[in-house]
């Protein structure tokens, strides 16, 4: 039996050792992760799974980003620990994920990851979103929440900014 809740501020660091447990060292050299430096994961979307003892099983974050200029969030990481692999876990905090963000207002996620696994979530490659280096450009994924919500948007990936500074468009961009 597991539970699913909004990852809480003292759980940061237990999620971070899911995390170290999961990924391989060095995980936070990846360029997605100069994205986050500074910046909040989007805290009403940040979940977490315990099992019936309360140990951590699995964990989901998103983080803010801006595509050309324009919002979405980035998926990850998510991660499962080792002892519930296989029990549909990750699929589970995904698609709660993606449905979280949509009911939320968001319009479109991106990752960069295996696309026959995110394929699945309705994830595709973005031919026109440009990741840092040393990124491949095949993993490169995007969703869109809503129709269209990838349409004529690419462009280099950039660290998200406040919007209440500097756009006057709503996270739907």
């Amino acid at each position: 039996m597991l539970s699913l809740s909004a990852e809480l501020p003292d759980d940061w660091w237990e999620v971070e050792a899911l995390y170290d447990t999961c990924f391989a060292p060095g995980r936070e050299a990846l360029s997605s992760y100069r994205f986050r430096d500074d910046v909040a994961p989007v805290r009403e979307l940040a979940r977490t799974a315990r099992d019936e003892t309360g140990a951590l099983a699995g964990a989901i974050r998103f983080w803010p980003v801006l595509v050309g200029g324009v919002p979405a969030l980035l998926l990850g990481p998510v991660a499962v620990h080792p002892t519930h692999q296989g029990e549909g876990l990750g699929a589970m905090l995904i698609q709660g994920g993606l449905d979280a963000a949509r009911s939320r207002g968001w319009a479109r996620v991106m990752l960069v990851g295996d696309a026959p696994y995110y394929g699945r979530f309705g994830f595709e490659r973005l031919d026109n979103v440009e990741m840092p280096p040393p990124t491949n450009p095949d993993r490169v994924l995007g969703h869109a929440l809503e129709p269209g919500a990838w349409d004529g948007i690419g462009g280099l990936v950039t660290k998200w900014r406040d919007p209440a500074s500097d756009m006057t468009s709503d996270r739907a961009g």
